[in-house]
């Protein structure tokens, strides 16, 4: 058996958390540089607002139904995160955290009713946390990702399915009949896997329903499909495909992209950009043991802002896998000078580590021309004090000096006034 414990609009949960007067209001948080919704309250999803809408076209519909928007605030979600999946864990021996509002438990061996203890642990999380959760129970993994989803949609949307299941759905203790009966008000694009395109194919060929595709032979779903999908069908029928993983698999790649705050038009601005950029994904490669052995800069101006368009990226392939900050940086502003071209907007950029390697394993070479000196040790320095101190405590030269004028910096949780409420508009929660 697996539970799946997800967090309900998680970071606007997060925000009502700390700003009980954002309770029953529209509330919509908006991405970097408030471009687009990244989460929606119920209220704000009934109001037409659909996730990843620009912020632009949503504009005239907040104003006139008071809807507050927000700029994200990842540092209090990461550890809201964490809160959360450590109370979350207490359902079950096993914890995969499957995303930062997700994560599924393993439930073998749990004894008792294991519906009534999964009500108990959410209603520890809402309690502790101030999170509400939906949980899902059955027992696949892709089962239960569709309990979790039947959870979540009996609460926000009552008659779409039975009340009973609405906040805690066990599809394992379901009567054969009712089961089917949930699979068959189940849109096939609601399983887990299941991409629109695929989705699409099978509404072609007349599998609309999830309950069309349990009914599917894996045989030639693999056939017709992939071998991918051939999974799918079999755990939707009840057989163990997907185990639990107690640790994330390492990343391939590793990306770190940022809009602007404004436009950025001189390559100083670009350097000190794309500096930050190059550590930051340093840091990341570092924490999961790999090294990188090519280096992707891009930079763009804006498809919405009038003036000349320019798009171009750059890659770099490495002397050998690296971790090193300063070898990673150097590539990078090797690339983003040979990319730059005065007399543009920029509005983005972004690094990307590619061709992700073991940091175990070291490829020797022939004593040819001189070693670059190994720094990993003051790499690990580095990490310590930006974790103690706090990120950017100590960075690279190229970086600059991080000021008021810096205007490439992006927006850090900044309402933007004509558009938003601002936080000295609400009441401030009591301890």
């Amino acid at each position: 058996m697996f539970a799946l414990v997800d967090g309900n609009n998680f970071y606007v949960s997060c925000e009502r958390a700390f700003r009980p007067a954002l309770k029953n209001r529209p509330v919509v948080v908006l991405s970097n540089n408030d471009g687009c919704a990244i989460a929606r309250s119920n209220e704000a999803k009934a109001l037409g607002i659909r996730m990843g809408a620009p912020w632009f076209e949503c504009r005239q519909l907040a104003e006139e139904h008071g809807v507050v928007a927000l700029s994200a605030n990842f540092v209090l979600y990461g550890d809201m995160s964490d809160r959360m999946m450590s109370v979350a864990a207490g359902l079950g021996p096993g914890q995969e955290i499957y995303s930062i509002d997700e994560s599924f438990i393993d439930m073998a061996g749990v004894r008792g009713d294991i519906t009534d203890r999964a009500r108990r642990v959410r209603e520890r999380v809402l309690q502790w946390t101030g999170i509400p959760t939906g949980i899902g129970i059955a027992a696949t993994k892709t089962l239960a990702k569709l309990a979790n989803h039947v959870a979540k949609s009996a609460d926000r949307k009552p008659g779409s399915y039975p009340a009973e299941l609405a906040r805690v759905c066990n599809l394992a203790n379901l009567p054969a009949a009712d089961l089917d009966a949930v699979l068959q008000a189940t849109a096939v694009g609601e399983v887990w896997g299941v991409g629109r395109r695929i989705a699409d194919q099978l509404n072609e060929g007349g599998v609309l329903t999830v309950l069309d595709l349990v009914r599917l032979d894996p045989a030639t779903v693999r056939r017709r499909w992939s071998v991918v999908l051939e999974r799918t069908v079999r755990e939707l029928q009840g057989q163990q495909c997907i185990s639990l993983e107690d640790q994330p698999a390492p990343k391939k790649e590793i990306a770190y992209t940022r809009s602007f705050g404004g436009a950025v038009t001189e390559l100083a601005d670009l350097v000190a950009a794309v500096t930050r950029f190059a550590s930051g994904a340093a840091v990341k490669l570092r924490a999961q043991g790999s090294k990188a052995g090519q280096l992707q800069v891009f930079a763009h101006t804006s498809a919405f802002r009038p003036g000349p368009k320019y798009s171009r990226s750059l890659i770099l392939p490495l002397r050998r896998p690296t971790d090193d900050s300063m070898a990673l940086v150097n590539a990078a502003v090797r690339g983003i000078e040979a990319i730059y071209r005065p007399g543009f907007n920029f509005a983005k950029a972004g690094v990307m580590l590619l061709d992700l390697q073991d940091g175990g394993i070291e490829q020797g070479e022939l004593d040819l021309e001189p070693e670059p000196p190994a720094r990993g040790q003051l790499m690990g320095t580095l990490d310590k004090l930006n974790d103690r101190y706090g990120r950017g405590t100590v960075t690279l030269g190229s970086a600059g000096v991080k000021g008021p004028q810096r205007h490439f910096e992006m927006k850090q949780n900044l309402l933007t006034p004509q558009y938003t409420t601002c936080w000295a508009d609400l009441p401030v929660a009591k301890a």
